[in-house]
């Protein structure tokens, strides 16, 4: 999921903006909407979404230290990851190590600030749409 311009991203617009975490299966409706509109040149809202195949993924995103440090960067923008682990009170490696995580999550970016890496998000709500019926079995049913 590449970042849909996450400098700014307050001045930008006023709507939240909301990461879709799926299981297994995406949003294809929505992602058709979002391309169709860009056919008729219209400037549709992204479509922020993430799509887990390991039931693994969905625990490492929202196990509490990593929405905290979800929580601190969205709210408080930090321009370091020791300033982020300050954030939170956390050992600097431990707070890292989670950063590193939710990167390849592909929830967060790093941007180079000199010698620090800025953690940055594109979003300021997280959606969890986790389906208890098998998608195949349905559609084999029907």
């Amino acid at each position: 999921m590449a970042n849909p311009g996450n400098s700014n991203r307050k001045s930008k617009t006023n709507s939240e903006r909301t990461m879709h975490i799926r299981f297994q299966s995406g949003d294809e409706q929505g992602v058709l909407e979002t391309l169709r509109a860009l056919d008729r040149g219209e400037r549709p809202e992204p479509h922020l979404e993430v799509v887990f195949h390991d039931p693994d993924d969905l625990h490492r995103v929202v196990r509490p230290k990593n929405l905290e440090l979800l929580r601190s960067i969205v709210q408080h923008e930090p321009e370091s990851i020791r300033e982020t682990a300050r954030l939170v009170e956390r050992d600097v490696r431990q707070v890292h190590t989670n950063l590193e995580e939710l990167e390849e999550l592909h929830l967060l970016e790093f941007e180079q600030a000199g010698r620090s890496k800025k953690p940055t998000v594109w979003y300021d709500s997280i959606e969890l749409d986790l389906s208890l019926t098998d998608a195949d079995s349905e559609a084999a049913r029907a």
